[in-house]
């Protein structure tokens, strides 16, 4: 094992590390998705019943091969904060989906929840690289009702909703030391309180989408892409060249 004390921190710096060829990293697609007894190319026809069924179905068989959180999914909003648009990324989880559209929750005054009530509008994807399948969702955003917001903090882990309202997410600290701190001030504040409620700043968001893709992997880079763009209540799906 490689000596990891020769670095601040016994941490490995990039030169310790082994060079990697990025240019030459690529896997091969096509075949049948570990663990997914499928070997059968996306088609349109998988959309007849809508978008929603076949992202739920894919969610289902990530599930069932065991890759971890199947439901993360990254989400792209528009910062506007210097004035520039700029998009911004990160992984949040979705814990929501029907035919109108995915759920994720978050602290309304967070980074992403400043950026989504500025610009409504935000791109989901998600990925699952053992099933060589990836969805991309895009589409207008609005809040969830106080009511579905509710039903779902009831279903968190009181370490969460605790840290729900100990972090004001996305703002600078001083050091761990302070958010640890601020997290033992929260649990004796509701020390004796059997349900916590939820945080004034605190809930979801649903993405209504206009346009949904599904992407399959398959060999020399002749991937399956089917789009699904949404108008009025009616759907129209299209192939699109890889």
């Amino acid at each position: 094992m490689r000596d990891l004390d020769n670095s601040p921190g016994g941490q490995e710096t990039a030169d310790t590390l082994p060079s990697t060829d990025l240019a030459g990293m690529r896997a091969e697609y096509g075949g049948a998705p570990f663990g997914s007894g499928e070997d059968v190319d996306l088609d349109e026809t998988w959309l007849a019943g809508g978008w929603e069924p076949l992202l739920r179905h894919w969610i289902e068989q990530a599930t069932a091969v065991g890759v971890a959180e199947p439901n993360a999914m990254v989400l792209a909003t528009v910062s506007l904060a210097d004035g520039t648009p700029r998009p911004v990324a990160r992984t949040v989880l979705c814990k929501g989906l029907s035919p109108e559209g995915v759920t994720f929750y978050t602290n309304y005054d967070s980074a992403k929840g400043s950026q989504l009530a500025a610009v409504p509008f935000a791109a989901a994807t998600f990925v699952w690289p053992a099933l060589g399948r990836q969805v991309h969702v895009r589409g207008a955003i609005e809040r969830v009702p106080a009511e579905t917001t509710e039903v779902y903090w009831r279903s968190r882990p009181r370490d969460s909703q605790l840290g729900a309202w100990a972090s004001r997410q996305s703002k600078p600290i001083g050091s761990r030391a302070e958010l640890d701190r601020t997290m033992a001030e929260t649990i004796a504040r509701f020390e004796n309180v059997d349900e916590i409620p939820v945080p004034p700043h605190w809930g979801g968001f649903l993405l209504r989408p206009d346009e949904v893709e599904f992407w399959q992997g398959r060999r020399g880079r002749l991937h399956n892409r089917i789009r699904v763009l949404v108008e009025n209540g009616a759907m129209k799906v299209e192939r699109l060249q890889p």
